[in-house]
């Protein structure tokens, strides 16, 4: 038992930042001999990067910004390559401005690529930021063209992308936002652990003074099929809205909400309130989780036409993730429901310390408790 405590002391302890994914919004126009181009990147990240706060006092001021902005923009396009029809481009800064996306302050890198001729067939991207630093980065890139709008996620993992400016090809684009939504559920802990707090109970039963073992995996199997249909459901309608710019609420109150829910979620199990419908929970707080997954492809600021096509794979790739860790999770839980390393450890250990890794959470966006 002393072991079980300590684990959850060290998973509590540990760090308890959970916001969106770094990610950086390149904004690409085609049509004549110069490409115009605009790239958003996140103050936080640059700070990282090249130090943006010179004075250490924890702020960076719009006067120690604008004495880095050749540092900035040398520094990011440096890690930019274009070529049009096979063509290398100079890239060329221009002006720098500051503007606020869902999750922070974003240094807004103007520039122009010279291409010698306009590009006809193909624009090739080679995209390097930040590879070196954080594997998780994304860029997500869009391209205006005479045939439409594409879109696109750069990264580590993916640095290149070639764009067809003759057609617009919808296939890529939902295949990468299908990509980037699978990413997202896997890397977007505070999702992760909602949905863990949802299975943990799912292969036991209450029986009048505490959790037993499920006696059916029948039962067990609908009751995880009805949760996970719900939270699906609730999240798609949400991000759709959101996405789609129905509905806005403030980045502030979505994740705080979704740090509510996974406190919530965790302390039923240890305090059951809500037994019979855990669906309806998963529900209503899986209509705030969509907000939260709607920011990315929200801040990307895709025209409707290519934005259709982006939510559409990024949906189908956060439940292609929600789905593979169902799978996982559930074989291995039923066949250990009986054991003590679950009843006391996973099941008991493990809602302590999501609740109290998510009250951090909560307190943290709350009260706006970060760096930048």
């Amino acid at each position: 038992m002393r072991r079980a405590w300590v684990l959850v002391l060290a998973l509590a302890c540990g760090p308890a930042l959970a916001h969106k994914p770094s990610d950086s919004y390149l904004a690409l126009r085609t049509g004549g001999a110069v490409i115009e181009g605009q790239w958003d990147i996140a103050l936080r990240d640059l700070e990282h990067a090249i130090g943006l706060d010179a004075d250490g006092d924890g702020a960076i001021t719009w006067g120690e910004l604008r004495s880095q902005h050749p540092g900035i923009a040398t520094y990011a396009l440096a890690r930019l390559a274009l070529h049009a029809d096979g063509r290398a481009c100079r890239l060329v800064a221009g002006e720098q401005l500051v503007d606020r996306h869902s999750d922070g302050a974003y240094s807004v890198l103007r520039f122009a690529a010279h291409c010698g001729a306009p590009a006809r067939r193909t624009l090739d991207i080679g995209y390097r930021l930040f590879a070196d630093l954080d594997p998780t980065h994304r860029g997500l890139v869009r391209v205006e063209s005479a045939s439409g709008t594409v879109a696109g996620v750069l990264g580590p993992d993916r640095p290149h992308l070639a764009v067809p400016l003759a057609t617009s090809s919808r296939l890529r684009q939902l295949l990468d936002y299908g990509r980037e939504g699978v990413w997202h559920i896997w890397i977007g802990i505070d999702h992760v652990l909602f949905l863990l707090s949802l299975l943990l109970p799912a292969v036991l039963v209450f029986a009048g003074r505490g959790w037993a073992p499920a006696p059916r995996f029948a039962a067990v199997f609908w009751d995880v099929l009805k949760v996970v249909t719900a939270f699906t459901v609730a999240h798609s309608i949400t991000l759709s809205l959101a996405a789609l710019a129905v509905v806005e609420l403030p980045s502030r109150l979505v994740e705080s909400v979704i740090a509510l829910s996974v406190v919530l979620a965790a302390l039923n199990n240890l305090k059951p309130v809500v037994l019979a419908r855990r669906w309806a929970v998963a529900f209503g707080f899986g209509l705030v989780h969509g907000f939260g997954f709607a920011s990315v492809l929200a801040d990307l600021g895709l025209p409707r036409e290519a934005l259709l096509v982006s939510l559409v794979g990024f949906n189908l790739g956060v439940e292609a993730g929600q789905l593979a860790i169902v799978c996982l999770f559930l074989p291995a839980a039923y066949l250990l429901r009986r054991s003590w390393f679950y009843r006391r450890l996973a099941f008991f250990g493990g809602s302590v310390a999501i609740a109290a890794v998510a009250a951090v959470w909560l307190a943290e966006r709350m009260f706006d408790l970060k760096l930048l």
